[in-house]
């Protein structure tokens, strides 16, 4: 079985490194993976990235990392008639609309489409306006996609529901974020740790709208005390606005952005409490990584999932989106190193590639069974359309 997947590059976000990750597990366990970027610029490159071999297109257009979406539209269709793989891989939400558009420049010759579902579909951070076009978009994938995966157990009601398909096209795969060596890793006491009176609160984000980061900026502020630190690894279009809110806020010195750092998990382990203010997400990352480092977790409430993720609270404080007050509060009432590492740990071993990649093949194999056995209709008409 021959399993395509397909990126825009190697930036650094939770979606392409989860990809990559499974990319380099599947092809180390003997499974042919191609992997297609529509182009090849991004740190991750020299990080899960690195050993990996790519198709990329031949020629590369001025611009294209600002329609990277259209540009892969336009140059994949011709890769997957080359490759001809038995299975394509759609990573995450943000390439949903390249799926959709393969089905219908590819028609019957489009191979079945995995797709991950790497958000909330909800949606409740925005307009009723747009929630009234997402969900029609999300009827679309419904049609276009063969099947689905969730990275929790409360993600399939809300993929049925939302996309409009039956339980039958939905799996459950829990997001393969961690692996047991990461896990052990992270176990490991930190010989260098800074003492100190202060506690050290610390975020892994792409500096984005969606993480909301504004908003824990100011709850640090009315939460934190004097002595206390927050650090907040990662890079986005934010960064000079939030510098300046940190610095209105007069916390510039206590909240020390730190850009990208190859491998930000496995400094976790030298702070006490994990921060995540996002508006919406799927199953985050950085929430596995905080509970494979031990770690306290303070976290809005930010999708279906986060209530099984954080044991209804046993784990970690969830905080209603947007709630700036309770945020602060949270942050007030954290006390380092109160975890239960027995619950942690156990949790933790449920979202490891081992069991992860092996997952999707497994998955893969049997849509690939069934549609040998019951080809379905076309999503559009035979003929295939010419390349974009």
């Amino acid at each position: 079985m021959r399993v395509l997947t397909f990126l825009h590059s190697f930036e650094p976000g939770g979606v392409e490194r989860i990809a990559l990750r499974l990319v380099h597990r599947w092809r180390a366990t003997g499974v042919d993976a191609p992997l297609f970027l529509g182009r090849t610029d991004g740190a991750m490159a020299q990080d899960v990235g690195a050993g990996l071999d790519f198709v990329t297109p031949k020629r590369r257009w001025p611009g294209i990392a600002h329609w990277e979406t259209l540009w892969m539209v336009a140059t994949l269709p011709r890769a997957v008639r080359t490759i001809r793989p038995d299975v394509l891989f759609c990573a995450g939400n943000t390439y949903a609309f390249v799926a959709v558009m393969l089905k219908l420049v590819l028609g019957r010759n489009c191979p079945p489409i995995i797709a991950k579902i790497s958000n909330n579909l909800d949606r409740t951070d925005a307009s009723w306006f747009y929630r009234v076009f997402y969900r029609i978009w999300l009827r679309i994938q419904g049609l276009a996609i063969d099947h689905f995966v969730g990275m929790e157990k409360p993600m399939r009601a809300e993929i049925v529901q939302g996309v409009g398909v039956s339980p039958a096209r939905v799996a459950i795969i829990p997001d393969p974020a961690l692996s047991e060596a990461q896990i052990l890793s992270l176990r490991e006491p930190v010989a260098d740790r800074p003492e100190g009176p202060g506690r050290r609160f610390v975020t892994i984000a792409r500096l984005a709208p969606q993480k909301n980061l504004a908003l824990m900026l100011r709850g640090f502020a009315r939460g934190s005390a004097p002595e206390d630190t927050l650090t907040l690894f990662g890079e986005g279009p934010e960064r000079t606005a939030l510098e300046a809110l940190a610095a209105s806020l007069g916390i510039a010195d206590r909240a020390d952005f730190r850009g990208y750092v190859t491998n930000p998990a496995g400094l976790l382990s030298g702070y006490d409490t994990l921060l995540l203010s996002s508006h919406y997400e799927g199953v985050p990352a950085v929430i596995l990584e905080g509970l494979a480092a031990n770690i306290g977790i303070v976290a809005t409430d930010c999708s279906r999932s986060m209530g099984a993720l954080l044991q209804q609270g046993a784990l970690g404080t969830l905080v209603p989106v947007g709630d700036e007050a309770g945020f602060a509060a949270a942050i007030a009432a954290a006390r380092p190193r109160t975890q239960d590492a027995r619950r942690t740990l156990h949790q933790a071993r449920r979202f490891t590639i081992e069991h992860g990649a092996d997952h999707y093949i497994r998955v893969m194999r049997s849509v690939l069974s069934r549609r040998a056995a019951a080809p379905p209709a076309p999503f559009v008409a035979d003929q295939a359309l010419p390349t974009l």
